[in-house]
């Protein structure tokens, strides 16, 4: 027992003569950010991203799909079994610094030949032609953390861990965010799909009196067949929408994790409400808000720990053995106490010296992959920024054209009037009120499209900033 503790002793010492070298030091590294977005007139600290998603969608239908993506949802689904199996990796890393034990029972039975050393010596000693070895034996294996190897390695699987939860959070915003632009897009082909129909009325008024006109010798047979021809596009039209409406459908179902069905809905695109008076906040507070981001400054943690490792794989390592358990050559002896037991104790310390430049070939790549990461992070934290820029001006852009395309359709509208009114006194012919026609559906088809992309900016602008993951 005290040549173990001589043992144990001159090994500790010896580490600690070594652990006095230094070690690897790594600054943190701070994305550029600007003091405000750009197209934000003051820089307001609060933001529509601190929203929880069920704060800004309040369309109840929208909720209820969105509520059906994050339970079903396949893509967050994996990603939830990718975030239980590294917390598994976490916990199992918590134990990385006791020794390994492991057990084991073993019994042999050897038969040397005759004519052998051996076994005339058995015959002349034991008077057995036989030799048997019985074992129990416990062996202990443990290095000592000196140079942080051990707490790098679980640094590592701390942040891997935060890695698969970042990621999982950012698929959320991602479906919560197709989710709600689906919806949309559906609320717009069900305006645009009303306007046809109202527009297909209107075609069909204006073919009866074509052809009353006709009939009564007031005008060609080609007015009769532009009138229909104008019929038959919007009717065609109303066709191309039917299959728009039902493919969205089935892609707002699947992103639900449901098979294709019809979506119900009893609003208009109109009524569908959404924050008015968007504040984005600080790129500062995005940064730290924004799932992807703060995944990629995860794989810098990562990065920094594997220089670490690959630092400390060129230092000195202090191991300790130890085995002990019960020994015998007769199986009636093998547990007699204490004549059957043994045990020993091995402490080292090894130093690499020549691994033919293995472990700086290892460091080297590994500042470098470090590096890599910096400029992944920086890249990751500027196109995050430029997104909410592009929301910002895109909100803002889209606003004004609402307004104008609003009043566009309304002066085409009136003009639809006027035209019919002349055309039945005679003042003017059915061109000028196909084409009336023509340019008021289509200013309403666009105003439909550009109410929806400017729902689709406020979106992207809750998704560009960290929104929809809470």
């Amino acid at each position: 027992m005290t040549k173990i503790k001589e043992i144990l002793v001159a090994t500790i010492v010896a580490g600690g003569a070594v652990s006095c070298m230094p070690k690897l030091a790594l600054d943190k590294v701070k994305p550029e950010l600007p003091e405000t977005f750009k197209y934000t007139a003051t820089a307001d600290t609060a933001s529509v991203a601190d929203l929880q998603w069920r704060q800004f969608f309040k369309d109840p239908i929208l909720q209820n799909l969105i509520e059906k993506g994050i339970k079903n949802n396949y893509d967050l689904q994996i990603a939830l079994k990718q975030v239980a199996s590294s917390q598994e990796r976490l916990l199992q890393a918590k134990y990385l610094q006791y020794p390994d034990i492991t057990f084991g029972v073993s019994g042999q039975i050897s038969k040397p030949s005759k004519n052998s050393m051996n076994g005339q010596s058995l015959n002349l000693f034991l008077g057995q032609s036989h030799v048997e070895d019985y074992n129990v034996v416990f062996n202990l294996g443990w290095e000592a953390d000196i140079w942080g190897k051990i707490k790098n390695q679980q640094e590592i699987s701390r942040v891997q861990y935060l890695q698969t939860y970042e990621a999982s959070k950012a698929i959320q915003t991602q479906v919560v965010a197709a989710i709600a632009q689906g919806y949309y897009n559906l609320l717009m082909l069900d305006k645009q799909m009303n306007v046809a129909k109202s527009n297909l009325e209107l075609s069909k008024n204006t073919l009866d009196v074509t052809e009353k006109i006709w009939k009564g010798g007031e005008t060609t047979s080609l007015g009769v067949q532009q009138a229909k021809a104008r019929t038959e596009s919007t009717e065609l039209l109303i066709t191309q929408l039917e299959q728009n409406i039902a493919i969205q459908e089935n892609a707002l179902s699947i992103l639900v994790g449901e098979n294709p069905d019809k979506i119900s809905r009893t609003i208009e695109m109109s009524d569908s409400s959404l924050p008015q008076n968007i504040s984005a906040g600080i790129p500062a507070a995005m940064v730290s808000r924004r799932p992807d981001v703060r995944q990629q400054e995860l794989v810098l943690l990562e990065s920094n720990s594997l220089v670490g490792i690959a630092q400390a794989n060129m230092y000195p390592a202090l191991k300790i053995t130890a085995n002990g358990g019960v020994n015998s050559f007769k199986i009636d002896n093998w547990f007699q106490i204490p004549a059957s037991l043994f045990g020993s104790v091995l402490g080292g310390i090894t130093q690499p010296i020549f691994q033919k430049r293995q472990l700086k070939t290892d460091l080297n790549v590994a500042k470098i992959q470090r590096e890599k990461n910096v400029l992944a992070f920086r890249q990751s934290v500027l196109n995050a920024v430029g997104e909410v820029s592009d929301a910002l001006v895109s909100n803002e852009s889209l606003k004004a054209q609402e307004i104008k395309a609003s009043e566009q359709v309304t002066t085409l509208k009136d003009g639809i009037k006027s035209a019919e009114l002349l055309y039945k006194g005679g003042m003017a012919n059915y061109l000028e009120v196909i084409t009336a026609q023509a340019n008021s559906l289509q200013a309403e088809l666009n105003l439909a499209s550009i109410k929806r992309q400017r729902l689709s900016s406020i979106v992207d602008l809750y998704r560009a900033l960290g929104g929809g993951w809470k």
